[in-house]
C-alpha cells in the first residue's frame, strides 16, 4: 500500500492512529507523557517517510507537528499553574475562601449555587480561562475546608465555564470565528446574543446532568495531602510568645476564651515568674506574656497562614532570626524524639533547638497526656513528637540528626503570607487586563509569572515543581494529531461523508449528525480548528437542502463548545486537570455521556427553534 499516493492511505493510517492512541489515552496502561511522547514520535516518523501532499507552497513537517509546545495557549498554561502555585505559597486566597467556607457551612447549596451562578454570568461575558483560574484556588480551599476532595469540584467548575462561554458570541474565541467564516461568506455575521436560547437550553440539560449523573461518575480521589491533612486530630501542648506590636497585647478573654485564637485551648498564660490559670476572668495580655495552648496542627497552620503578625511573632523569638530572603520556603513538619537521644531528660531550652537545628519548636504532643506548664520547662521524653517550623533547607538537615526523627509524611509548606498582597495584586492585575482586552491572556499571564518569581512569592524550584508535564505533553501531542489529521485531509473527509449521507433525509438529521462529528472531533482537535473546517462546510450544506444558513452555523459553534470527553479538548480542561487529580478515563467517563447528552437536547430542540 502507497502511502503517499494522493493522501488517501495515509489520511486512513492518520485516523486509525488516532483511533489507537485514543484507546492507549484511555486505558492508561501507560503513562500520559510517555503515550504523548509517542505520539510525537510516531508522527515525525510517519511524515518523515511519507510527506503529507499539501498544496504547493505549503510544508507539514517536523517544525508544524511541534509548533504545540510553542503555542500561547501552552504558554498561558503553564504560566497560569505558576501563578496559581504563587498564590498557593502566600496564601493569598485564605481570606475569601473562609468566608465562603463559613457561608457554607450555613447555607452549603446556596453557597456553591451562588459561586457556580456567578462564574456561569461571567463567563458568558469574558474569557472564561482567567475565570477558572481565579475560581481553582477557591473550589480547591473549600473542598479542604470542608473534608471534601477537589476532584468533586474542579471538573463541574470547568464544564460549567464551557457552557457559559456557548451562550453569548463572545463568549468563547470559538463564537467569534464561526460568526466571521459566516460572514465572509454570506456578508451577515451572528447577533450578540442570537446563541443565547440555545446555550442555555444546552447548559440547563448540561447542569441537570451534572446533578443527577455526573455526581456519581465523578472521581473522589483522596490526595496524599488530604489523607495527610485529614489526620491531624492530635493535641499539641504550644507557646505563642507575645512579642512587640504583637496583636495579642492588650487582648482579655471572653467567657475564658480568646477570640484571636479560634479552635484552641488556653492553658496558660506565663508572665515573667507568674502563671496565670483559667479562668483568665480579667486578665489582659501584655507583651512578653507566653500563652501556653492545647491545639491540633491544623489549627496552628491555619493561625500562621491567615495572620502575618503571628507569623512574624513565631519567626523572631528571643533573639532568634529565621531571614526573610525571598528564596526561604517554610515549611512544618514532625519529629519524634529517638531511643537514646541526647535530648532526653533535657528541656527544650537546654538542648538549644533553635540554635542547633535553625528551627523552632512550635508544640510537644506526649501521648495522651495533656501538660500545663510553659513548653521550655518540659523535659523531653523518648517518643515524644515535636512540631517544628522553619525554613526548608534547616528541615531537611534534620534528616541527619540521630537524636530526632524526622516524618517526612508530615512535612509540609506553609504558606508565606508576608507576599500575599504583591500575589493578590498581581494575579488581580492579571484577571482584569485579560478580562476587558487590555492585552492578551497569554502576556498577561508570563507577566505575572515573572513577578511572582521575582517578587518571592514563589522561588525559581517551587515555579518549576508547579509546571505539570503531563499537561505539557498533552498539549504537545493533541497540536500533532490535530494537525496531522487536517494535513491529510481527513477531517474535511469525514465532514463531506456526513453531509453526503444525510443530506437526503432533510434539515434536521443532517443537523444533528454534523453536531455529533464536530462534537466528537472538537474533543481531538482544538475546538478553534474543528469550527473553522466546519463552519464553510455547514455554510454549503445549508444551501444544499435550503436551510437557514445560521441553523447550521450555529450546531458547528455549539457542537465546537462539547469540548467535554477529552482533557486536551479545551485549555480550561487541562487547567484543572492538576488540581482536582484527574487522569484521561475521568473526562471520558464524565464527559462522554455529557457530549451525549447536549447532542439528544440539541436534536431534539434545534428543529422547532430553527423550524426545520
Amino acid at each position: 500500500m502507497d502511502l503517499a499516493a494522493g493522501g488517501g492511505a495515509l489520511m486512513w493510517a492518520v485516523m486509525a492512529s488516532i483511533g489507537v492512541i485514543v484507546v492507549l489515552y484511555a486505558t492508561e496502561r501507560f503513562s500520559i507523557e510517555l503515550i504523548s511522547a509517542g505520539v510525537i514520535a510516531f508522527f515525525l516518523l510517519l511524515f518523515q517517510i511519507f510527506p503529507a501532499p499539501v498544496p504547493e507552497g505549503q510544508s507539514f513537517g517536523p517544525a508544524e507537528l511541534l509548533s504545540g509546545f510553542a503555542n500561547p495557549a501552552l504558554i498561558t498554561i503553564m504560566a497560569l499553574l505558576v501563578i496559581g502555585q504563587g498564590m498557593f505559597q502566600t496564601g493569598a486566597m485564605d481570606g475569601p475562601t473562609r468566608r465562603l467556607t463559613a457561608s457554607y457551612e450555613r447555607h452549603p447549596r446556596l453557597t456553591l449555587l451562588t459561586v457556580f451562578g456567578f462564574m456561569f454570568v461571567v463567563s458568558a461575558f469574558i474569557n472564561n480561562t482567567p475565570v477558572v483560574v481565579m475560581f481553582i484556588p477557591i473550589m480547591a480551599a473549600i473542598a479542604q475546608r470542608m473534608g471534601g476532595t477537589p476532584s468533586g469540584l474542579m471538573m463541574p467548575l470547568s464544564f460549567v465555564a464551557i457552557f457559559a462561554g456557548a451562550t453569548t458570541l463572545i463568549g468563547s474565541s470559538t463564537n467569534l470565528l464561526v460568526s466571521d467564516v459566516l460572514r465572509q461568506t454570506r456578508g451577515f455575521g451572528l447577533e450578540f446574543f442570537q446563541p443565547t436560547l440555545p446555550g442555555l437550553v444546552l447548559a440547563g440539560a448540561g447542569i441537570i446532568y451534572l446533578l443527577v449523573a455526573g455526581r456519581f461518575l465523578m472521581p473522589r480521589r483522596v490526595t496524599m495531602e488530604g489523607e495527610l491533612k485529614g489526620a491531624t486530630g492530635r493535641q499539641f501542648i504550644a507557646q505563642i510568645e507575645v512579642t512587640p506590636g504583637h496583636p495579642l497585647v492588650g487582648k482579655k478573654p471572653v467567657m475564658g476564651m480568646f477570640q484571636d485564637l479560634p479552635n484552641m485551648t488556653v492553658r496558660m498564660i506565663q508572665r515573667r515568674e507568674h502563671a496565670i490559670l483559667p479562668p483568665f476572668d480579667d486578665a489582659e495580655l501584655q507583651e512578653g506574656d507566653l500563652v501556653i495552648v492545647a491545639t491540633t496542627r491544623k489549627n496552628l497552620t491555619e493561625l500562621l497562614s491567615s495572620r502575618a503578625e503571628f507569623l512574624r511573632g513565631m519567626m523572631q523569638l528571643g533573639d532568634f532570626k529565621i531571614e526573610e530572603g525571598r528564596d526561604e520556603t517554610l515549611m512544618m513538619s514532625e519529629a519524634v524524639i529517638a531511643p537514646a537521644s541526647r535530648f532526653i531528660g533535657r528541656t527544650i531550652e537546654q538542648v538549644g533547638f533553635r540554635y542547633q537545628t535553625g528551627c523552632i519548636v512550635l508544640g510537644v504532643q506526649r501521648r495522651s497526656r495533656m501538660i500545663r506548664t510553659r513548653m521550655g520547662e518540659i523535659r523531653l521524653e523518648a517518643g515524644d513528637t515535636l512540631l517544628i517550623f522553619g525554613p526548608e533547607s534547616a528541615i531537611k538537615s534534620l534528616r541527619n540528626n540521630k537524636d530526632v526523627l524526622i516524618l517526612e509524611w508530615a512535612t509540609q509548606d506553609v504558606p508565606d503570607i508576608r507576599r500575599a498582597a504583591l500575589a493578590r495584586l498581581t494575579f488581580g492585575g492579571i484577571i482584569v487586563a485579560s478580562a476587558l482586552g487590555l492585552v492578551p491572556i497569554v502576556v498577561a499571564s508570563v507577566v505575572g509569572a515573572t513577578i511572582m518569581v521575582a517578587g518571592g512569592c514563589l522561588n525559581g524550584r517551587q515555579a518549576i515543581r508547579s509546571l505539570d508535564m503531563r499537561v505539557f505533553m498533552l498539549i504537545g501531542a493533541a497540536f500533532a494529531m490535530g494537525g496531522s489529521l487536517q494535513a491529510t485531509g481527513g477531517a474535511g473527509y469525514l465532514a463531506n461523508v456526513v453531509v453526503d449521507i444525510f443530506a437526503p433525509y432533510g434539515s434536521a438529521v443532517l443537523i444533528s449528525a454534523l453536531f455529533l462529528l464536530v462534537a466528537i472531533l472538537t474533543n481531538i482537535l482544538s475546538n478553534s480548528a474543528t469550527a473553522i473546517l466546519f463552519a464553510p462546510i455547514a455554510i454549503q450544506a445549508a444551501q444544499l437542502v435550503d436551510a437557514p444558513p445560521e441553523a447550521f452555523v450555529l450546531t458547528v459553534l455549539f457542537g465546537a463548545n462539547c469540548c467535554f470527553a477529552t482533557p486536551i479538548a479545551y485549555q480550561t480542561n487541562l487547567l484543572v486537570m492538576g488540581p482536582g487529580h484527574y487522569r484521561f478515563m475521568d473526562f471520558l467517563r464524565v464527559g462522554g455521556p455529557l457530549v451525549l447528552v447536549f447532542w439528544i437536547v440539541y436534536s431534539l430542540f434545534a428543529p422547532w427553534y430553527f423550524g426545520l
